[in-house]
């Protein structure tokens, strides 16, 4: 159960999802369950007044376009987290909890993209579900200052992303 304080907002831009993969809503809130009781960095989680998350589920077209805009890769791609934390923000508000604001604290965005998301699963033959909840864990800790640009940093992400979707009995994805 997602504490009273938190509010995920999704958004619903393309129907595909709709008709594809119903079930997304319980999915996401099932990771985002993982990542409050799993994940250091969420331990602070119940003591901030108001927490936001906003997830878009998208189509390829538009994540082409945001991936272009903002990464300088002109091609879909299965997800793209927007952390709004800094550093700084992240170990002072969530490793330390020493201090906690008043005001709303905005995780980020992560957006998907539905047909990437299910040619990858077919192509790796594991369910929709199973790879949209890898994405969707993967997306969140990104908003949690994990990142896996560097050897050590893509050691300890996928340590913890194996430990949460061990938790929801889905398979090693690596």
């Amino acid at each position: 159960m997602i504490p009273e304080n938190i509010e995920l907002d999704i958004c619903l831009q393309s129907p595909d999802w709709d008709v594809g993969f119903p079930d997304y809503k319980a999915c996401i809130e099932t990771c985002f369950e993982q990542i409050v009781t799993q994940v250091p960095e969420a331990r602070n989680f119940d003591h901030i007044p108001h927490l936001e998350l906003s997830i878009l589920l998208s189509d390829d077209q538009n994540i082409r376009e945001l991936n272009k805009d903002y990464r300088g890769k002109d091609k879909a791609t299965n997800v793209l987290s927007f952390p709004s934390l800094s550093p700084e923000d992240i170990d002072v508000f969530l490793r330390k909890g020493s201090e906690i604001p008043d005001f709303p604290i905005i995780l980020g965005d992560i957006i998907f993209a539905y047909q990437t998301i299910k040619d990858e699963a077919r192509e790796q033959g594991i369910s929709f579900s199973d790879h949209f909840c890898h994405l969707c864990l993967h997306g969140m800790l990104h908003l949690l200052g994990y990142d896996h640009i560097e050897d050590s940093q893509a050691d300890a992400m996928e340590v913890l992303e194996k430990k949460l979707l061990s938790k929801l009995s889905i398979d090693d994805p690596y």
